[in-house]
């Protein structure tokens, strides 16, 4: 017998549940069970997941043999807390990521474990960069996005989050992203001249910040050149990149990160959401060695080095990282998933309908805020849980798990191509 009452009721969350929810509104239904691409609410009703808890969840819900790492673990008497002292979850973490995913591309980096979430991952890389430069400036960019906390949200974009401040986040100079201004201009030039120019009005940075491709801000995806060129004004200049692979990390454009078809080295490289490979939460900090000028203590927190999340993580590391098996098949199901996307924005026979995107990071614009509502909204209806993103919530975001088969993908893609045509008939 269920121990749930009311089921699918949302009365308990509209009475208890602050009114900063939010992806409980966006899907109204109470979910109990989730198993790889599907989620079920508590009427037994599935959906197929094409949102991933916004990318935290790469390798799929409930990933049984990750699971099965947690369990025994549990059920070692091992340590859960330690706040950030030694523990042999935390030895056997950094030792088989150095060995899997560092060394193999002839990385080396410090491992910093700031709290667990992004937000305060983005906090520890601004703070470091300015500690280690003496400067206080950071350049983020257009439809940027980094978090909510002050100083993640200081270099991110979106005034939906900047207002509820009161007073304008300070410490940050936005610079056009890549495509901003349309494909043919090169932002990277006009930054080039921002930071030459004396007179420009820019101060020179601790840091940039980028992502490789905007999650949030509308699947915008930067070129190989356009990051080579920021790649080296930051060394022209001695400024310290920064590479926000929260949700572009771990996998989700093929390659365990991000930045690697552009050949790119960033000197710090945060990583978050799908770190843990189940959902746990985990953050980390990738510091050049000579970047390391902490004192002890100057960044902690309590829940800094999350024990089970290490071990989960690991097993991620092992099972799907060993060989070339999941980056192939995230190009491969990309493309797949990136021409049914085409078909569904040619049918609509309207223009400004766009697909873009890298690996299982992908997008269908609608141009309009409102369309790519209604069509979010018809598509949780006949079953499919997708979200939208960009500066005017125009653009619905598909971030399917990496491990999703072809005929569920398709199943979705079948549920978003139907509501497309609804909405617009």
């Amino acid at each position: 017998m269920s121990t749930f009452s009311n089921s699918n009721s949302l009365s308990a969350f509209e009475n208890l549940e602050s009114n900063v929810r939010s992806y409980s509104r966006s899907f109204p239904v109470v979910f109990r069970e989730a198993s790889g691409a599907f989620l079920k609410d508590e009427n037994g009703a599935e959906f197929v997941d094409f949102l991933s808890g916004a990318g935290v969840l790469n390798y799929g819900h409930n990933d049984p043999d990750l699971l099965a790492h947690a369990i025994q673990y549990l059920n070692s008497n091992c340590i859960i807390h330690g706040l950030d002292m030694a523990t042999s979850a935390k030895r056997e973490f950094m030792e088989v990521f150095d060995r899997i995913i560092l060394r193999p591309r002839d990385l080396s980096y410090k491992f910093q474990f700031p709290g667990p979430t992004g937000a305060n991952a983005v906090e520890a890389a601004l703070k470091l960069a300015r500690k280690a430069t003496g400067r206080h400036n950071i350049i983020s960019f257009t439809n940027g996005f980094h978090g909510v906390s002050l100083g993640a949200l200081a270099v991110t974009g979106n005034r939906y989050y900047r207002d509820v401040t009161g007073s304008p986040p300070t410490g940050a100079t936005f610079m056009p992203y890549d495509g901003y201004f349309g494909a043919d201009a090169d932002t990277s030039q006009y930054l080039d001249k921002m930071l030459s120019d004396a007179s420009s009005g820019v101060d020179l940075p601790a840091a940039i910040i980028l992502e490789t491709v905007q999650g949030e801000g509308g699947i915008n995806v930067a070129s190989q050149n356009w990051l080579r060129n920021v790649e080296r004004l930051c060394k022209k200049n001695g400024i310290l990149l920064i590479v926000d692979d929260i949700q572009a990390g771990c996998g989700r454009t093929g390659s365990f990160f991000s930045f690697e078809f552009a050949g790119v080295s960033p000197d710090i490289i945060v990583l978050s959401k799908s770190l843990s490979g189940v959902g746990l939460p985990l953050s980390l900090l990738l510091l050049n060695p000579e970047l390391d000028i902490w004192d002890p203590g100057e960044h902690n927190g309590t829940f800094r080095g999350n024990n089970l999340a290490l071990v989960t993580a690991t097993g991620a590391l092992r099972k799907y990282w060993t060989d070339g098996n999941l980056p192939t098949a995230v190009v491969t199901k990309g493309r797949i998933i990136s021409e049914r996307l085409r078909q569904i924005a040619q049918s609509t026979g309207d223009e400004s309908f766009a697909v873009r995107g890298r690996g299982l990071m992908l997008a269908l614009d609608c141009a309009r805020g409102d369309v790519a509502e209604k069509v979010v909204r018809k598509a949780f209806e006949y079953g499919l849980v997708v979200e939208r993103c960009g500066a005017e919530d125009q653009v619905i975001k598909l971030l399917p798990p990496l491990t999703i088969d072809e005929a569920t993908a398709q199943r979705g893609l079948d549920i978003l191509q139907r509501s497309v045509s609804e909405v617009l008939a």
